[in-house]
């Protein structure tokens, strides 16, 4: 397990109810609540930066769009007082935010995500905040994603797309480790 800085900064993604129901297919991971919430108790309880991203649709028809019950953090993940929220309308939770800005004013130079989806909010995430310069510490078993149409008739079941972009990530962008090992570097007991 690498070690986590003090001052590096827990950032859950898109941790939202509309996930949870049509037009979304099906996912694969049955514990990223559990995982998530684990993460955040622990983080909360070691006073460590934490920053809430949250993706608030501009498209009229989205369950995620502000407004939408969709929108809403899943049960346990909304920011607790005086944690900070940022929103987004893109994939990644660098671009037209404030995030890099308020990582770099706390001295932040790591980060560590989770949140769904594996391949698109979280993936483009990483990438963008590895490019930014950051150090990216991806919690893979904290994540989730969907089962994919292949464009030949044919389903992707989630649990490969989630293999194939920890896989990629792994190579050139984060270092990727799982909730346990979090824990056991937050002094958590198994």
């Amino acid at each position: 397990m690498p070690t986590i800085p003090q001052n590096a900064a827990l950032i859950p993604i898109d941790m939202q109810q509309a996930f949870d129901t049509a037009p979304w297919p099906s996912r694969w991971n049955d514990k990223v609540d559990e995982n998530g919430l684990a993460l955040l108790a622990a983080w909360r309880a070691a006073g460590r930066p934490l920053i809430h991203v949250r993706h608030d649709s501009v498209e009229p028809n989205s369950t995620l769009r502000p407004g939408a019950p969709g929108n809403a953090f899943r049960p346990g993940f909304g920011p607790l007082p005086g944690e900070p929220l940022v929103t987004k309308s893109v994939n990644a939770a660098f671009i037209g935010t404030d995030l890099d800005l308020r990582l770099r004013r706390l001295g932040v130079d790591t980060v560590v995500l989770f949140g769904i989806s594996t391949d698109m909010c979280v993936s483009t995430s990483v990438r963008v905040g590895a490019n930014l310069g950051l150090r990216v510490i991806l919690v893979e078993d904290a994540c989730d994603c969907f089962d994919l149409p292949d464009g030949d008739g044919g389903m992707i079941p989630a649990r490969e797309i989630h293999r194939a972009h920890v896989a990629t990530l792994r190579e050139e962008f984060a270092t990727v480790v799982r909730t346990a090992d979090v824990l056991e570097t937050l002094g958590v007991p198994a």
